[in-house]
């Protein structure tokens, strides 16, 4: 059996922490994992931000209540669904997702937990686990899983190199550049035909 493994933000639905920066007009707050490597620094260098505006969890929901995947998102998640088991392993927190699992039909999800106080104040963030993207693949291949795996930054990048295929997806150029042995690509139909040869070169192993 394979398991299709995807990163969730910049490849089925918009960037949340961006169009929070848009609506807000806090233009540090567009930073992601595709420019900071490590999620400890780019989280707290957030939280540092909220704190200082005095933004909290109440306002980043409400932006979140205003998003809808990316489009041929829900499509190639259906088209996923019929080949393969399906994943998503985000550094999102489950406070931020709810709503567009909905939209995506709620596929499996793994990822972290926000922690508030009672006025919707981030105070701070709770990790699923360290390097918790990789981990998953270990874990799912320690019971005879494949898995193939789609994300677009630097903190997807420990997935794909686990994962017995990975692919670049939407990905900016630097993470492309310094990540040659991925394959890279920028369509859903591309994407499709990426998970497709990853297949079958299994099925030809």
């Amino acid at each position: 059996m394979e398991i299709a493994c995807l990163d969730l933000e910049g490849v089925l639905v918009p960037e949340i922490w961006i169009a929070f920066a848009e609506k807000t007009g806090i233009e540090e707050l567009r930073k992601t994992t595709r420019d900071e490597p490590d999620y400890d620094v780019l989280m707290n260098y957030r939280l540092d931000i909220l704190r200082r505006e005095g933004l909290g969890l109440n306002e980043i929901q409400e932006v979140i209540a205003t998003l809808k995947p990316l489009d041929g998102a829900v499509e190639f998640v259906d088209w996923l669904r019929e080949r393969f088991q399906v994943v998503i392993l985000s550094d999102t927190f489950y406070e931020f997702a709810s709503p567009l699992m909905a939209q995506l039909g709620y596929p499996t999800l793994l990822c972290h937990r926000l922690e508030s106080d009672d006025q919707g104040r981030v105070t701070n963030y709770r990790l699923r686990q360290a390097n918790p993207k990789r981990q998953a693949i270990v874990a799912f291949k320690s019971i005879y899983y494949r898995t193939i795996a789609a994300g677009d930054s630097y903190n997807d990048t420990t997935m794909l190199a686990e994962a017995d295929a990975g692919i670049l997806f939407h990905a900016p150029q630097n993470v492309i550049e310094e990540f040659p042995q991925f394959p890279a690509v920028q369509s859903f139909a591309e994407l499709k035909q990426e998970f497709i040869y990853a297949s079958n070169r299994s099925l030809s192993l």
